[in-house]
């Protein structure tokens, strides 16, 4: 049986874990060759293997997406192995919470830079290819292929969130960003979207008993986790009566990588279980 994307080649970042990870798997499950990334190399070649595993093709590009030189590296992993560039995920991210008076300047550039400025650098890094694509299907006399940017945005960016203004300020910038570029990248018969997620179960909510976990972000402990009764207090809001699986989120950002999604463009899609602002 073939898949909705064979033929296809996407790169998805921070895609070693959590709802990346289930991105990945998705895509490669329904014949998409995918480059998987994230900080650390071990969870990055973790996801490969699973891939491979289930009969897929995948490789690893690990590394910052802040870092200089990894977008252009980022999309040349997707060239050089697969030959070319169809989907691009723009996943990758964290969260650094204070309230506002308490804020670091360090906390607010890191978050901007992780979540709003990598998927700028790592769009105009596939600019060229996907222009060259173009053009050369054009001269050929050949149908142009729809291409996919799905940016991951939340409902903090759509509605804000108190403890969260660097967070919810680069999430509303990944909107803006989304419908320019949707407007730009018509002409190459490229949609761009957001899927702005809700209360989904990853390590970035889930906490020890004490809500008081952490995660190591290039040598920082950065405090994560939502408080065990705070989330269950969060649930309830949901009409649904739960948070999200990562699986479920890949599920959304998926809708916009198939065919039937061809129409669609400069859109956000809200994944929350119903809960809105």
């Amino acid at each position: 049986m073939m898949g909705t994307l064979d033929g296809k080649v996407a790169i998805v970042s921070g895609s070693g874990r959590g709802i990346g990870r289930e991105i990945a798997l998705k895509l490669a499950s329904e014949g998409a060759k995918v480059v998987v990334n994230d900080l650390d190399a071990e969870p990055a070649k973790e996801t490969v293997a699973a891939i491979e595993a289930a009969g897929g093709s995948a490789v690893a590009c690990t590394g910052s997406v802040t870092e200089d030189g990894f977008a252009e590296r980022f999309v040349a992993a997707a060239v050089d192995n697969f030959g070319g560039l169809d989907i691009i995920v723009n996943n990758a991210g964290y969260t650094w919470d204070s309230v506002v008076q308490k804020m670091t300047d360090e906390q607010w550039d890191a978050i901007l830079d992780v979540h709003l400025k990598a998927p700028f650098k790592i769009l105009r890094a596939a600019q060229p290819v996907i222009a060259a694509a173009v053009k050369k299907a054009r001269e050929a006399g050949e149908p142009i292929p729809a291409r996919k940017v799905v940016n991951i945005s939340s409902m903090a960016g759509t509605g804000g969130n108190a403890g969260q203004a660097n967070y919810s300020s680069a999430k509303a910038g990944v909107l803006g960003l989304t419908k320019a570029l949707s407007k730009e990248w018509g002409r190459y018969n490229v949609t761009v979207n957001a899927v702005a997620f809700g209360l989904i179960k990853t390590r970035l909510t889930s906490a020890p008993a004490g809500g008081d976990g952490t995660i190591d972000v290039q040598g920082k402990e950065i405090k994560v986790g939502v408080n065990p009764n705070l989330l269950a207090a969060m649930e309830q809001m949901i009409p649904l009566g739960r948070g999200g699986e990562p699986s479920e989120a890949a599920g959304a950002v998926y809708l916009f990588c198939i065919p039937e999604s061809d129409y669609v463009s400069g859109q956000t899609l809200i994944c929350g279980g119903g809960f809105n602002f």
